[in-house]
């Protein structure tokens, strides 16, 4: 099915991010994985090629064009090379940080940041997921005390991506006394504050060149002008770009479930059992047809929802709706594309293996499956 949701310039800026991800991450996938994160000279060459100022204003060095489809392209292209981990690792400043910056942030704040963030000297990550609250932002329990210049920082999250590089973390915290969804606030850490600590870097199933870390804040000093945005409005702030997050997995969900299927049909052509070849067969080529049905009605939907989301038209609820159907389509496709691997599709040698792991995180991260069904179920009993 044609897709239409990108013109001319978009194409141009897939040549410029397929080079990039050609030259700059395909050929050191591998030693990031092993290492469990990836070298901070990617961020630099992103930078310099103009990947990471998607949506700041040109005055601090982005690109000043603010339409998630270049962001959406340049997912799709780091996919397309099977670099998902990576996606993880440049769209966070890119898709989950930019917004709050470039809608919160005063100007000194940023003239104080966004220039680093664009060209790639620094680092950001956001936190939010804690050891008793994940998907329920409403069990935050990090508070920030107001002091006469500032505030006292204490608590810990985990499950924080990029938490290991990371220069600026904006922190979720509560600066009320009661418990609730009211209350919280952004505040940007800064590396080196004292009492800011990272813990261990967490060993996960998958996706291992993303690095994921813990991250402890004991009596940090965080000056007033550190809060981003409004005290108290936190919330707010996060139901807001929450949607432009979960579609972005979507994105990189289909980009995945294209590939994926791709390369296992033409496995299937290739590989004989029986004295022909698989796709010769009457029950693999079942299961081609259903599984590019899925693709091309996973891909037909995301693609509706990103045009949304540029017009302003995105509800939660379909955002919702994308990021779990997809990433649900997703990890069965990729089971079912391992099976016609058979044996083959066991081995970690065969991308297919590392589909099968990296894919896992994407029903569990921007909130699980059974957030964005009662999300969408609240939506429609409301």
């Amino acid at each position: 099915m044609k897709r239409d949701l990108y013109d001319t310039d978009h194409e141009d800026f897939r040549s410029l991010a397929r080079a990039f991800v050609t030259k700059e991450v395909t050929p050191h996938l591998a030693s990031w994985e092993a290492a469990g994160e990836v070298d901070r000279t990617l961020y630099r060459a992103a930078g310099a090629a103009g990947l990471l100022g998607l949506g700041v204003e040109e005055e601090y060095g982005g690109s000043g064009v603010d339409d998630f489809r270049y962001h959406a392209v340049l997912n799709e292209e780091l996919c397309r090379a099977g670099a998902t981990s990576v996606v993880m690792n440049l769209n966070g400043f890119t898709d989950l940080i930019a917004p709050y910056f470039r809608d919160l942030a005063t100007p000194e704040q940023k003239a104080r940041w966004l220039p680093g963030l664009a060209d790639g000297s620094l680092v950001a990550a956001i936190a939010m997921t804690e050891p008793a609250a994940g998907s329920d932002l409403r069990g935050i329990r990090t508070r920030a005390e107001r002091l006469v210049d500032g505030y006292l920082l204490n608590g810990s999250k985990t499950f924080i991506s990029n938490g290991i590089l990371a220069d600026l973390v904006v922190v979720v915290a509560r600066t009320t006394a009661e418990d609730g969804q009211d209350g919280l606030s952004l505040f940007v850490v800064e590396r080196g504050m004292p009492g800011f600590e990272r813990g261990r870097k967490l060993h996960k199933l998958g996706l291992a060149a993303q690095d994921t870390a813990e991250l402890s804040f004991t009596d940090v000093r965080v000056p007033a002008a550190n809060l981003l945005g409004a005290e108290g409005r936190g919330m707010e702030y996060l139901k807001r770009n929450l949607p432009q997050e979960r579609v972005s997995v979507a994105v990189t969900a289909a980009a995945t479930m294209r590939r994926v299927l791709d390369t296992t049909i033409a496995h299937t052509r290739d590989r004989v059992a029986f004295g022909r070849p698989l796709s010769e067969l009457q029950t693999t080529r079942f299961t081609l047809a259903e599984l590019a049905t899925e693709t091309e009605i996973a891909q037909t939907f995301t693609d509706r929802c990103v045009g949304e989301l540029v017009t302003g038209h995105l509800t939660a609820t379909r955002a919702a709706m994308a990021k779990w159907w997809v990433t649900e389509r997703q990890q069965q496709l990729v089971s079912r594309c391992l099976q016609l691997h058979g044996g083959y599709g066991y081995m970690t040698e065969y991308p297919i293996a590392k589909d099968f792991v990296d894919t896992r995180a994407g029903t569990l991260y921007a909130g699980t499956t059974e957030i964005m069904k009662e999300i969408i179920g609240k939506a429609l009993v409301r």
